[in-house]
């Protein structure tokens, strides 16, 4: 069960599907400081988005779909807002949001955040911020302007957005020294992150 914590305040804006429209770099960045929540029968997991990983498409050999169509990769090449999640290492599940125009199958990977409300997680990587928040494969294609996982943001943080390579991609050739990586080097939390 889900830890107790204070409720949360709902004073920040909703994310909804015109935010996911744009392209993953900016989505990518823009998610830095955004209220990642996760609802779980009464309760709502909350926690600030601190790093983030951008995928451009088919051109981008560090995204599965650089592949093309696949039953796995269908849904990135669906509309914007919707989970892509997907199992790697024989134990994480890696969640992804769906970004741009429908048919550019671009991506923007979750990989950090720093949890709110006194809930005690470690959320300092992609495969624990999934497991944390109970995402699993059940959840991809699902609706991310929803009501079980959505975002706000909130007015009154400002990130400081650190830009990195991506981690784990060797195989992507040329791609894998692009500045795809987003830091928020603002959050305590940072300074644990793999760089």
């Amino acid at each position: 069960m889900p830890q107790s914590f204070s409720s949360p305040d709902l004073s920040q804006t909703r994310l909804g599907v015109r935010f996911f429209e744009q392209s993953a770099m900016d989505v990518a960045k823009q998610l830095l400081g955004v209220i990642m929540n996760r609802r779980l029968g009464g309760q709502i997991l909350r926690a600030r988005i601190i790093e983030t990983e951008a995928y451009l498409g088919p051109k981008d050999l560090a995204s599965h779909s650089s592949k093309g169509r696949t039953a796995r990769t269908e849904v990135m090449f669906g509309p914007p807002g919707r989970a892509y999640v997907y199992f790697i290492y024989g134990m994480y599940d890696m969640f992804n949001v769906i970004v741009g125009v429908p048919g550019d199958a671009e991506a923007v990977l979750f990989r950090a955040a720093e949890p709110l409300d006194g809930w005690q997680a470690d959320l300092s990587g992609p495969g624990k911020l999934a497991r944390a928040f109970r995402i699993t494969r059940a959840d991809n294609a699902s609706d991310l302007t929803g009501d079980e996982i959505f975002f706000e943001s909130d007015p009154d943080y400002r990130p400081r957005i650190l830009k990195t390579k991506r981690i784990g991609v060797a195989y992507a050739k040329h791609w894998q020294h692009r500045l795809l990586r987003f830091i928020d080097a603002k959050s305590p939390v940072a300074a644990k992150l793999r760089r």
